[in-house]
């Protein structure tokens, strides 16, 4: 969702300051960003793009403040699950997918057959990245990535995305007025980062052309691609709510099937557990909320974007797509998540008493809540792996 212009226009010269980059701060805007230009073109050069198509690239383009203030937005985070979960799953976008899996029977029989992905899944990316394809891309690529890479926010990894989306358009032969994209860069109907679009983007069409943005197959295609290249398990769901028993010790969070079985879980729908499979118990809003066990193919969906929230919103909007029951546990009203820095300063504090933390980068991993859990015990509180703010503050958190 776009800022309120209020927010853009005072966040925009709050931006200016805070991420010029250090090598700039004696120079103008125009002048530094042209030493980043000019400090780029080697490394383009030396992965084959052409000047001419570098100097397209970047003609007229200048740093973006709105793209560096959107850094702040994390549709994710900034909302209770409950409310993101039920925001996405919505009853126009259910019947707007099932409208779209009539529409496009045959090519989701094709993507099926060859890609073992279901159509429901690949409908519920589609309906979640750009409404089936009725939101637009309005963001110059170009311009987006550059903006990012010049205040090396996440450095390296947009200004890489920068030179790759210039190979893209090289090698496509695309006008240079095609390569629009969301703020951030992700370009299409399936919104593929340059080098997903790399990776994974295929002509399902056959009609010699990769096109993310109007080519319906070539959209479907390449979104199954990638769940495919990221070992998607077919037949295997990406989870289901569950219902814990009376007494249910908290602490427990892996096993099979059959051992939740055993242990008194119940899926919430009636329906039996999985008869193969294990599954990870997940409280995204803590033990007064909905609970869940999630299998491989929930880590799949986090390679698309890497939250638990939107793992779990395209999950069940598929399911409802299928006819799926509904969320029967009320999602808590007071659930508030952490903001990012929050959660990288709790990462730190786990490592700093002695738990091994792969990385810090603000993503509660199911390792972490194990961790979280082991400290839960301590203070007495319910051992649900879900971090609060009551939480980090009996750890010490300090951010």
């Amino acid at each position: 969702m776009l800022l309120r212009l209020i927010a853009v226009f005072a966040q925009i010269f709050a931006f200016a300051f805070v991420f010029t980059p250090a090598h700039a701060q004696d120079k103008s805007p125009e002048q530094s960003f042209s030493a980043f230009t000019a400090e780029l073109w080697p490394d383009a050069q030396a992965k084959g793009i052409t000047r001419a198509n570098f100097d397209l690239a970047l003609r007229g383009v200048t740093p973006d403040n709105r793209v560096i203030a959107a850094t702040k937005r994390q549709p994710e985070y900034g909302k209770p699950v409950g409310a993101y979960v039920n925001d996405i799953v919505s009853l126009g976008r259910i019947k707007r997918g099932g409208d779209k899996a009539r529409e496009w029977a045959k090519t989701f029989d094709a993507v099926e057959k060859k890609f073992s992905v279901e159509r429901w899944v690949l409908l519920s990316l589609w309906g979640m990245e750009s409404d089936f394809g009725a939101a637009k891309d309005k963001w110059d690529v170009f311009r987006s990535l550059a903006s990012l890479a010049y205040v090396k926010y996440r450095h390296p990894y947009f200004r890489n995305e920068l030179i790759v989306a210039m190979g893209i358009m090289q090698k496509e032969s695309y006008a240079r007025d095609k390569m629009v994209s969301s703020w951030a860069g992700a370009m299409g109907q399936s919104q593929f980062m340059p080098s997903n679009v790399v990776d994974y983007a295929i002509d399902f069409s056959g009609d010699g052309h990769v096109d993310l943005w109007g080519n319906i197959p070539d959209v479907l295609g390449s979104t199954a691609n990638y769940l495919h290249k990221w070992k998607w398990k077919f037949g295997v769901p990406w989870g289901f709510e569950v219902v814990v028993p009376k007494g249910f010790d908290y602490m427990r969070s892996r096993g099979s099937f059959a051992d939740w079985a055993k242990l008194g879980v119940q899926r919430a729908d009636g329906k039996n557990m999985p008869s193969t499979g294990n599954g990870i118990l997940f409280f995204p809003s803590g033990a007064a909320g909905p609970g869940f066990l999630v299998t491989e193919n929930f880590d799949v969906l986090k390679e698309y974007n890497n939250s638990d929230a939107y793992a779990i919103a395209v999950g069940h909007l598929a399911d409802r797509m299928n006819g799926g029951a509904v969320i029967k546990t009320a999602w808590p009203t007071d659930d508030r998540p952490l903001p990012r820095d929050a959660r990288v300063a709790l990462q730190k504090k786990l490592a700093a008493i002695g738990y091994k933390v792969n990385e810090f980068d603000g993503h509660v991993d199911f390792d972490l809540r194990d961790n979280i859990r082991a400290e839960q015990v301590k203070f007495g509180m319910v051992p649900d792996g879900n971090p609060t703010a009551a939480f980090l503050e009996k750890l010490g958190v300090k951010y």
